[in-house]
Formats: C-alpha cells, sequence, structure tokens
C-alpha cells in the first residue's frame, strides 16, 4: 500500500516534502488529487478483505500518522495511518493487519511511477497499469512493495515486469495509440561548417520528436558538408528535400477471427518525385511510425536516385504486427490499408514493395484490393509477380545486391570473400538470401539472429541448412530450435552476433541495431568490412567508432540498391514482354551494383575524399544521389 499523507509537526520540512510528492507525481503521470489521499496498488474490488469492495482507494486525510526515515534522500514520504480507536481494540483482542511500513521514497525507486496511473473505475479510484489498463490482483503485487526493503520493492516491480499479463500488455501496448512516451535523447553530432548546421537546426527545430529521421538527415547533411560549402545554393535545396511533397496519414480498422474490431495506423510517405514516379516499401511492424516513414522515405528517395533507374523516393506501413495472425486477418488488414491508399498509387504515381512484416503474401493481398478498386490491371507491385506470371529474382534482389557489392569492394583490396568468415543478423527474407550467395561465393556465413538473440554455427550453414532455418521461419519457431539438430550450434538468449570473430558483417535485421558497444565488438573481432543490408543499422556513435578503426561500410543506399534495380527490370521486363531467365536478371542485377559503386567512388574522388578513406564510400554515396535529385528540383522550380 502506497499512503501519501501531510504530517502534521513537520514544519516546513513536511511543506518541501509535500511539493516533492507533487511534483514527482506529476513528473510520472500518477494522480494526486490531494495531499493525504491512500492508493492501493494491489488489491482490487473484494479481494482479500470483504469490507474492500466499498471501500474507496482514495479517501481524505488521516486523523493520525507516523513516520519512520529510511534515509536522507530528500524524496517522496511514504507514511502509515492507523486510526486511533484501533489501539483500543487490539487491547481486547488480536486482530491480524497487513503491516505498513513507513519509508522515504528512493530516488531509484521513481521509475516505478511510470507505467502506474489512477482512473475511476464503477465509482470508485482505482490504480491502473499504463500498459495493459488493468487493475487489481491481475499484477498479484505492488509494485511499489508493501515490505519495505528496496531488495523486496524491486522484486515486486520484476514480478510483475515478468507476469504473463503484462508481457501480453507490452505486446499489445507498441500497437496502440496510446503509447507511453519515453524521450530518446537525439546524438547531434559536431559539424565543421555553419551553414550545414543550420540545415540540421532547422530540422530539429520543426520536428524535434523525431528521432529516427533527424539521425537520417544528420548522417546525410554530415556527407554533404563539402558538397555544400562549394555551393550555398545547396542549403536551400536540402531545406525543400527535407520536407516530404505528401505525407499520407490514416486509420486503418480491421476485424479479426472472433468478430473483435481493431484500429491500427497506416503511413505512407511520398518523400521526392523530382526524377521519377515513387517506389518504396511498406513495414508492418508495431514500432512503426511516421518519424520511421520518413526516415525510410528520405533514405529510399537517395537509394533510388543512385540507381541507374531515376525514380523517386516514398516509403510507408503500418503499426499492425502481422505476427500471431490467421490469413484471413492478414488480408483483412491489408484489404482495408489499401481502401485507403489506393487513390495514391499507380505505376505512374507510387508502387510499393515488400519491407519489415509484408512479404509475397501481404502484397499478394494488396494487389489484389488495388486492382479490384482501381478496376484494372495496369502494371504490379513489386514482390509478388512471382505468384502470377513468370519467374522474378525479386525477393532475392536485395539479398544478392549486398554480397555482390560486397565482393566488389573486397576485388579493389585484391581480397575475395572465398574463405571469409562473415557474420549475418536478421534472419528475414534478406538474410537468407546474403546467406545463400555467401555460399555460391566460397565464404563462410556463421550466424543469423532474431529479436530473442542469435544463433551461431561454427561450421557455417551451407544450403541444406538454410532450408531447415526458412522451414523454422515458416512455422514461426524460435532459432533454438536450430541446435537441436546441429549439435554443434548454439543459440545466445538476448545477445546480438557481433562478438563473434568475423572478417565481414552483413546487419540485415533494422535500423541502429549497432550501437557504440556493438562496433567496438565488432572491431575486436577483426572485422574489417560493413555491407549494410538494413536502412541505416548503425547509430551515429558506432559509425565514428567503425571510422577510426578504419572499418569500411557500405551504405545501404548504394549497398541495398537491388531491390530498386530489379523492380524496375520486372516492370520493363513486363512492358517488353521479353523473356529473361533468373540468370539474365542476375547478370543485369551485377552490373547495375557495379555501376553504383563506380558512382560513388567517382563523386568521392570529386570532392577530395580518397579512395582508401572509411568515409569516401558513404560520403560519396550520397553526394551522387543528392546532386542527381539536387539537379532535377533546380531544373523544375520551386514546386
Amino acid at each position: 500500500m502506497l499512503i501519501v499523507a501531510s504530517v502534521g509537526g513537520l514544519g516546513m520540512n513536511s511543506a518541501m516534502d509535500d511539493m516533492n510528492l507533487i511534483q514527482q507525481a506529476q513528473r510520472h503521470h500518477l494522480v494526486v488529487r490531494d495531499i493525504g489521499e491512500e492508493i492501493d496498488l494491489e488489491i482490487g474490488a473484494g479481494d482479500d478483505d470483504p469490507s474492500f469492495a466499498n471501500t474507496p482507494l482514495i479517501g481524505g486525510p488521516s486523523r493520525e500518522a507516523s513516520v519512520e526515515e529510511h534515509d536522507e534522500s530528500k524524496h517522496l514520504v511514504m507514511v502509515s495511518q492507523l486510526p486511533s480507536d484501533d489501539q483500543d481494540i487490539s487491547k481486547t483482542q488480536p486482530v491480524k493487519r497487513k503491516k505498513k511500513v513507513v519509508k522515504r521514497w528512493r530516488e531509484e525507486w521513481a521509475d516505478t511511477y511510470k507505467w502506474a496511473y489512477v482512473d475511476v473505475k464503477e465509482g470508485t479510484a482505482r490504480i491502473f497499469c499504463s500498459v495493459c489498463r488493468e487493475y487489481g490482483r491481475k499484477h498479484r503485487r505492488n509494485p511499489y512493495g508493501n515490505e519495505g526493503s528496496r531488495n523486496m520493492q524491486m522484486s515486486a516491480l520484476e514480478e510483475h515486469n515478468n507476469s504473463l499479463l503484462h508481457k501480453e500488455a507490452l505486446r499489445l501496448q507498441m500497437a496502440s495509440k496510446d503509447k507511453i512516451i519515453v524521450d530518446k535523447p537525439i546524438y547531434v553530432k559536431a559539424l565543421m561548417s555553419k551553414t550545414a548546421g543550420s540545415i540540421v537546426e532547422a530540422a530539429l527545430k520543426r520536428d524535434p520528436h523525431e528521432v529516427e529521421f533527424i539521425q537520417s538527415v544528420q548522417e546525410a547533411v554530415h556527407a554533404l558538408e563539402r558538397a555544400i560549402a562549394k555551393n550555398s545554393h545547396y542549403v536551400n535545396i536540402m531545406e525543400r528535400l527535407l520536407e516530404p511533397e505528401r505525407m499520407i496519414l490514416f486509420r486503418v480498422p480491421w476485424v479479426d477471427d472472433r468478430g473483435e474490431t481493431h484500429v491500427n495506423r497506416g503511413f505512407r510517405v511520398q518523400f521526392n518525385q523530382a526524377l521519377g514516379p515513387c517506389r518504396g516499401g511498406i513495414r508492418f511492424h508495431p514500432s512503426m511510425n511516421l518519424s520511421i516513414a520518413k526516415f525510410l522515405g528520405f533514405e529510399q528517395t537517395l537509394k533510388n536516385a543512385l540507381s541507374p533507374y531515376k525514380l523517386g523516393g516514398a516509403a510507408g506501413g503500418s503499426d499492425f504486427d502481422p505476427k500471431g495472425k490467421s490469413d484471413n486477418e492478414i488480408m483483412r488488414f491489408c484489404q482495408s490499408f489499401m481502401n485507403e491508399i489506393y487513390r495514391y498509387l499507380g505505376p505512374d504515381k507510387d508502387l510499393p514493395s515488400e519491407e519489415m512484416g509484408v512479404g509475397t503474401r501481404e502484397m499478394g493481398f494488396l494487389f489484389g484490393q488495388y486492382r479490384r478498386l482501381a478496376g484494372h490491371y495496369q502494371g504490379s507491385f513489386t514482390g509478388p509477380r512471382i505468384f502470377w506470371s513468370g519467374s522474378s529474382l525479386r525477393t532475392e534482389a536485395t539479398g544478392y545486391g549486398l554480397v555482390f557489392f560486397a565482393q566488389l569492394i573486397l576485388a579493389d583490396m585484391n581480397k575475395e570473400l572465398k574463405g571469409l568468415r562473415c557474420v549475418v543478423s536478421g534472419s528475414g527474407k534478406i538474410a537468407m538470401h546474403v546467406l545463400e550467395k555467401l555460399i555460391a561465393y566460397g565464404a563462410l556465413p556463421i550466424t543469423v539472429s532474431d529479436s530473442k538473440g542469435y544463433l551461431v554455427d561454427e561450421d557455417g550453414f551451407d544450403y541444406m541448412k538454410i532450408s531447415f532455418l526458412r522451414d523454422i521461419k515458416a512455422q514461426q519457431r524460435s532459432l533454438r530450435d536450430y541446435s537441436k539438430t546441429y549439435a554443434r550450434a548454439k543459440y545466445y538468449d538476448e545477445a546480438k552476433p557481433w562478438n563473434e570473430r568475423c572478417d565481414v558483417s552483413f546487419p540485415c535485421a533494422s535500423q541502429n541495431e549497432i550501437d557504440q558497444a556493438d562496433a567496438i565488438s565488432l572491431v575486436n573481432s577483426g572485422c574489417r568490412l560493413v555491407v549494410e543490408g538494413s536502412n541505416m543499422p548503425c547509430t551515429p556513435e558506432a559509425v565514428d567508432v567503425l571510422r577510426k578503426a578504419n572499418v569500411l561500410i557500405a551504405p545501404a543506399i548504394a549497398a541495398g540498391a537491388g531491390g530498386v534495380v530489379t523492380g524496375e527490370l520486372e516492370l520493363n521486363h513486363e512492358c517488353n514482354t521479353m523473356n529473361w531467365s533468373p540468370e539474365d536478371f542476375e547478370s543485369k542485377l551485377q552490373e547495375a551494383m557495379k555501376q553504383i559503386y563506380q558512382r560513388a567512388l567517382k563523386a568521392a574522388a570529386d570532392f577530395g575524399y580518397q579512395k582508401e578513406s572509411p568515409e569516401a564510400l558513404g560520403h560519396g554515396a550520397v553526394i551522387s544521389a543528392f546532386l542527381t535529385v539536387a539537379q532535377a528540383m533546380t531544373d523544375q522550380g520551386c514546386v
């Protein structure tokens, strides 16, 4: 029981404690209406105590309170209250009652306020969990602790956080619009130029809470410093470029198999169409928000500009989680999603492609509803064509392109992939196809990962093992099951694969998966090349560590352009009715990746970056892409 009381006889110290109490409660969104109110976080109506059901949890000031100071911290006061007539009753008969302990609130315990709030339930004020909106015995223990000792209090909080109910609540919370907002610190890089710094400052002022988008802007501006220094006109172009042409935010209502209605948020950001119609992925993941949609759209704009095909960039998706959903539920969601955005799509407007959480099944449902609403079969989405026409390399393109790009870099270093130990993160489409092509080149891929940990096989994966991994993923089983079949393999919970000894790493999971500590681990593991499969997989601090250690980074906007290339090849194939084999597609993909690599190196050299510099490839790719978009925006005027 948490009891907050106004204590007489304490003078100024009591007043200050009361003020601290109110400020602390407000800071953590705990509703405290008056000093002297009592909140029980443990017992629900009718639980344990028959008289409790009709007793409000928040009452008036108590007549008597005792205080036992636990330490000298100047934080909240926890005070026990005992009615004066209780002493008379206790003299005549023993009465069992819960022990109430009085403690000063310690600073390290204040975090427990984050997930608690007070609301009225059936006329009675109750304490609720901010995540799952439940109260009472569904959480079993008072997270603030009745026992008084710090260990007991923290164990009570841990018990709540580890409960199945709360874990399920956390999963549901990710898809809820009422998320608990935790401010993330934005890492601001020092820029040499005040002009370049003004671009980042303007973006921060306009979108201060869009952490992922601000991070991608900073990386791009840092790469463009020399270009901006040569031509101040690029400042105006960059400011226009950083504001998307169109942002579509909408609700997506859908009905599950039990007939219950759910609502998710949908996003589509058409970032820039100066070079042509938009192309970009659709992501279904609980963490999806506008900041991530903008960051992905910006990265896609640069990636498309760097490809041989002049295309605009877009991105979108929803905070819908396809995991654990039936095919019918996913179909209904995809149809509802398409009902809103179909009017903005088309071969000459915007064509979506696969991204995290969106595979061939989802793309098929989306395209079917688009065809039904648009009333024609003009064009197709990039992704699902393998099911309804001919052969396709679109699914493999991004993963294969990463390996082709790595081979180009190593060839310039008079090396090859054969015999090199490679660490791969993720276990989705991109990661699996990276493994395939690495094996084809004679490399030794040893890891894959998922959200729970990573799997390492010191013998390396082969085609049979990859097939087994695909079966595990298709059945939605844990990668841990792999080690039951292959005894030498090990699965590590709550860990990342960057500690494993390697020569080349392929981060293919999600943004910011490599932080500063992971980068240090990579350097110590002997890694000399990082090929980015996911968009922005390294935090700014990680990038600094890798570059100082002379580890080459192949940027995602260049190395990951294989999907864009093959998607356009498919569309051209469709228009020209040419009969291309998978070998033809692969040959075209290799040639396109070579052109992208050469363009990035040429742009880097034009602006004074040495080819051996760890910054050359990344900065050159951004410069080349930006100059292409900037020229088109300049030619078309202020539109």
